[in-house]
Parts: structure tokens; sequence; C-alpha cells
């Protein structure tokens, strides 16, 4: 028989993660639950796709990160369902987990805006298997264009589309210029720069639309740079037969549709019988609560966290970390019955990097762009990462590429089933 409150975590995001971190020394009994057994450290998930990072990089196992948390234990499990008046969280295999106090930490998935030939057809951006999928494929399309005569196909094979720049758009793009410029030059002989063509489409009128506009306008200038093609106030009407068609009408032939436009609430927040907001996200009060359930908390994308102005929070990861931390501190407050005080996000900036000694950061009140901006990116990534081990990783693999000019991590791994599917060159 439990003699100390049960705090269940569902998902071991950025979110769910702080809050179980925060809880480590509480006089509650935590469970974390995922359906993956690693945290993914989303910012750098461009640079695995790009050959850069390993996956373990940016991908350190659960257990390891809560292993000295004595009153912490992890599930790897899927959540199905909530029975809120049983309290207890319910896996897809049936596992049932008893709690006191409920965290619904789910993160979020690719939203495709209901179309169809994108969400069949488009490489997404937004989990590991995603990232080590596109980085194949792309290698791919380099192989596939050196052996191919045919002029026309192969600038099919080597023109890249990449929808939505926001920062995850323009770092996938600044990267994938960058990793052209740096492989091709050296390992395959038939192909030229001039072959290539990488375009980042954006439907709004702008580049990085959640920055100030002049750090806009230096990023849309030092992709262009780099040889982007940047196309903005367009969007993707239909992608099919290895062409994209934009509004306006034009068509690219291309193999390869990056699609880095938006996200939306994992799905799990369309199962629970809680009140959402119109964006699908789980309604809650001053205090992450949602609303109806005082012991039942949603923070990061799943939940619909309001700022002063009343609009939601982005779906970002310091909006998530900083709801995280505050659950916990509010059920250990309440644990000692004193009063919780409302949540308050504070902003403490948005940042994207664009390749190599370029960059962009707003930073409360003051903003940095080229080497700066890129420094800074790189510094407060770093010391974001969790464990030494990943830290001193990636640092040893951005000194060689910033010394060496290499992107060297270039195989193409494939799982059988996966190899059995593939179609031949």
């Amino acid at each position: 028989m439990h003699t100390r409150p049960r705090v269940v975590i569902i998902g071991a995001g950025f979110g769910g993660l702080q809050c179980a971190r925060k809880l480590a020394r509480a006089p509650v009994e935590v469970t974390l639950l995922d359906r993956h057994n690693y945290h993914l450290f989303t910012p750098l998930l461009y640079e695995v796709s790009t050959s850069l990072l390993n996956p373990s990089d940016v991908s350190p196992p659960i257990r390891s990160i809560v292993r000295s948390a004595r009153n912490t234990s992890f599930g790897l499990v899927e959540v199905d369902d909530v029975d809120l008046d049983a309290r207890e969280v319910i896996s897809l295999s049936g596992l049932r987990f008893p709690y006191d106090y409920l965290v619904i930490a789910a993160g979020s998935t690719t939203n495709f805006f209901s179309n169809a030939s994108v969400e069949r057809d488009a490489h997404t951006v937004k989990e590991l298997p995603d990232a080590l999928e596109f980085r194949n494929h792309v290698l791919r399309c380099f192989e596939a264009a050196e052996m191919e005569d045919d002029d026309a196909l192969r600038r099919t094979w080597l023109t890249f589309v990449i929808v939505g720049a926001g920062p995850t758009g323009v770092e996938y793009a600044g990267a994938l210029a960058e990793l052209v410029d740096l492989v091709v030059r050296n390992d395959y002989r038939r192909l030229s720069r001039d072959m290539f063509r990488i375009i980042l489409v954006e439907g709004m009128d702008r580049v990085l639309p959640s920055f100030l506009d002049r750090l806009g306008e230096k990023a849309r200038r030092e992709l262009e740079r780099r040889g982007v093609e940047v196309l903005v106030g367009r969007r993707v009407e239909e992608l099919a037969d290895d062409r994209v068609v934009l509004s306006g009408g034009e068509v690219v032939e291309t193999k390869t549709v990056a699609w880095a436009a938006g996200v939306e609430p994992a799905p799990l927040a369309g199962r629970l019988r809680l009140e959402r907001t119109g964006s699908g996200r789980v309604r809650v009060d001053e205090r992450l609560r949602a609303t109806g359930h005082d012991r039942v908390y949603a923070i990061g994308d799943i939940a619909a966290v309001l700022d002063e102005d009343g609009h939601e929070l982005p779906m970002m990861a310091p909006q998530a970390m900083q709801e995280g931390r505050y659950v916990a501190r509010a059920i250990t407050t309440e644990l000692r019955h004193k009063e919780v005080r409302p949540f308050r996000f504070r902003h403490k900036g948005v940042m994207a990097t664009i390749g190599r000694n370029a960059g962009v950061a707003q930073i409360r009140n003051f903003s940095l762009s080229g080497r700066p901006g890129w420094l800074a990116y790189l510094l407060v990534h770093l010391y974001y990462l969790i464990g030494f081990r990943n830290r001193l990783a990636v640092f040893g693999q951005w000194a060689w590429y910033y010394l060496r000019y290499d992107r060297p991590i270039r195989i193409i791994a494939r799982a059988r089933q996966m190899e059995a599917d593939a179609e031949p060159f």
C-alpha cells in the first residue's frame, strides 16, 4: 500500500522530464511514462538528418537520466486513455497506472493542415526515425544522381523542397545547403553545386515570422547567399508523382519534400475527456490544471497555456520546460498546504541558426545576428543538452565540422523491411 502521493507523468519530452527531475527529492512517488526509451533533444534533430550528429548524441536514455532519483520509475508504454474517475492512466496494452496527481505532457505531432497528399508523401522532421529516414533519403538522392545520365532526372533527384520557414525549416535549409557544399565537391565527381536546388517555401509573407522583422530579413538574405531559394507567401497545394504544386500554379519537379510547417497537439488530447480550445489543446487554468480537475495538469505542446495578452503560448521547448518546473513546485507546495501562485511565463528569447558562422537570436531586449548569433545558439543548446557525455560528443562533432569542413556521419543504414520496400535506383 502506497504511503506517499503518486504522480504519473505522461511524456518524457522537455516539460515532462523537467517536472520529473524537479520532483526527484519531493515526498512523492513519480512514474514517468513514454512510448520511447529516450529523451529527444529536438532542437538539434536537424543536425542528425544532415549528417553532423549521431542519433545517440541527441537522445539520452530516459532510465539513465532518472537513475539517481530514488522516487522515480519509468515505464516504456504508449498511453491510450485516462480514467479520470478512477484516477488511472491506461496504456495501449491495458496496463493501468493509478495516480494522485497526473501531469499530461504528451507533446505534439506534425500538422499537415488536412492536406492528404502531403501527409502521404512528405518527409516529416519531428521524431528521431524521421531524421534518420530523411538522412538516408538525401544520401540516396546523391547516390542516384551520381549514377544518372539523364540531366532532367538528375536535377529532380537534386531538388529539395522544405516547407515552413520557422526556426525548424530555416535550420534544415541552411544545414542541407552546407551538406551539399561540403560533401558534393569532395565525394561526388559527376555532380556540381549548380545542379542542386534547395527551395524554402513559407505561407506567410516573411522568414521566421516569430522573430523581429529585421532578423527574419537577415536570415532570408543569408539563406539566399548560401544558394537557398526562398519563396514566401506560397503554399503547397498538392504533392504527387515527383512534383510539388504551389499556390499560383508553379510546379517543382522533385523527389524530396520536407514538411516543417507546424505542429498540432498529440492525438491523446482528442481521446481524453477534457475540455479543449479551438486549437485542440487542453484548456488549463492559471495553475496549469485541466478545467474541472484539480489534480490533473497539462503542460507543453498539448496544453493551451495563455500569455499575459490571452494568447496561447507557442509550442516550443522553453515554454514546456518552465511549465514542467512550475507544476512540480505547485504539487510540492500544495502538499505543504501552502498557497500556489499562478504560472507566469518568462520569455527568454528565440534563436535559429542558418549554418556555419550565421545565426539570429532575439533575447529579451536585444538581438544578435551573424557569428555572435551563431555562437549564442551553440552555447545555449550545448548547455541544455542532458548529460556530460552528450555535451562532449556534440562539442567534438561541432569542432570537427568547424575545423575540417566535413559532415562525417553519412552511412545509409536501413532496416531489412525498409530495404525491401525501397524503390531501386
